[in-house]
């Protein structure tokens, strides 16, 4: 049985994480966005510290990342959490690896405050997340639209409980 490697992400990993993203995308509750970004446009997008790819094989089978919030100086320890599995290993305890594993890193990196808005109808990752110890603090009512159809998104947060 082959253990499965959390490990920090890098640029050599977008390939395989550009796939698992697609298929995020391509579910129509994962996010609001329609098109992979390059490595450029995502490596901008998302804070260089906490990165995690899961890997079996050295095949990535996921990945969890943080994004700011804000570039205000008084919300600098807070981030939005993103994380992705493969569909072919979903429902296999990646995720909720992956998720741990980020918000230990974040802690580590200072972070007081983790959020996730996730789409109301995506059951399984505000379940994932309330599983990792996140509460849901709010539903924002249709935050966005994907397709012309209007979405909402529960607001979901953790706090480190060390600071």
């Amino acid at each position: 049985m082959t253990t499965i490697i959390l490990r920090p992400l890098l640029e050599n990993d977008w390939d395989s994480v550009s796939k698992i993203y697609a298929e995020g995308i391509s579910t129509g509750l994962a996010t609001f966005e329609t098109e992979i970004p390059n490595w450029k446009q995502w490596d901008s997008k998302y804070i260089n510290s906490c990165r995690i790819v899961a890997t079996k094989r050295n095949k990535a089978l996921g990945f969890a990342v943080l994004s700011q919030v804000s570039k205000r100086e008084v919300y600098k320890g807070v981030a939005e959490v993103s994380v992705y599995v493969a569909k072919k290993f979903r429902g296999r305890n990646i995720g909720e690896a992956l998720l741990k594993q980020l918000i230990k890193e974040s802690e580590h990196n200072g972070f007081w405050t983790l959020q996730a808005g996730i789409f109301s109808k995506n059951l399984a990752s505000i379940n994932l997340h309330k599983k990792c110890g996140f509460r849901v603090v709010g539903i924002r009512e249709k935050i966005g639209q994907l397709n012309g159809k209007w979405y909402d998104n529960h607001l979901l947060e953790k706090r480190n409980k060390n600071i």
